[in-house]
């Protein structure tokens, strides 16, 4: 195989495989922006703030990001992850004495059962009993709001997550086609410097015999 024709092959299929992988770089980059501008616009109309960092109590101000963030408005997948974690999470873990929504069953229903009980039998304890229900009932209510928000706010930052993936997987397409361009016109570059009847790996002899 002559030389020239080795150099425009590779360097026509390093062209063909530049224009792929900008394709992808553009599907990837139009993926990114339509993650970032997902999570942004639907956090932003949850119309979320973190506390002003002189409100903010000494647990709150151990969590470097909450007073990093102090003050702003929850926009972004890493300030979603900070709210969901160090706010939501710490004070979470305040209410029955950090029990789970799934924990709370388990008590709320026994308390049911004995007011039941207690209501039947009209004993004296059924005012404390139905008070007891109450309480735990109102823990595992608000502990559920606190961990469907919690849950919903870190499915926005995972969303992020994938949309920063997606940006950095770009900039390696781009990149990488740059390079196999500047290789593909320097082998054009070589092709045509390259002498027409020159053979590709040929014996010195008959490298000689075609020169001569």
């Amino acid at each position: 195989m002559k030389r020239r024709t080795l150099d425009l092959l590779f360097s026509i299929g390093g062209l063909g495989l530049t224009v792929l992988l900008l394709v992808a770089g553009i599907v990837l980059t139009s993926n990114a922006n339509f993650a970032n501008d997902y999570v942004r616009d639907q956090l932003g109309a949850q119309h979320i703030s973190f506390k002003p960092a002189d409100q903010l109590t000494d647990e709150e101000k151990k969590a470097d990001c909450l007073v990093e963030y102090a003050g702003q408005r929850l926009t972004t997948g890493k300030q979603a992850e900070c709210y969901a974690n160090e706010f939501i999470g710490l004070h979470l873990t305040s209410i029955a004495g950090g029990k789970t929504y799934a924990d709370l069953g388990e008590p709320q229903t026994e308390l049911r059962a004995k007011v039941e009980q207690a209501t039947k039998t009209n004993d004296p304890a059924l005012a404390d009993l139905q008070k007891q229900l109450a309480e735990v009932s109102g823990q595992r209510d608000t502990v559920f709001k606190g961990e469907t928000l919690r849950g919903l706010l870190l499915t926005s930052y995972g969303f992020s997550e994938f949309g920063r993936k997606a940006g950095q997987a770009a900039l390696v397409t781009f990149v990488g086609a740059g390079l196999l361009l500047l290789l593909s016109i320097a082998g054009l570059v070589h092709a045509f410097r390259t002498p027409a009847t020159e053979a590709f790996a040929a014996p010195e002899r008959a490298k000689d015999r075609a020169t001569a």
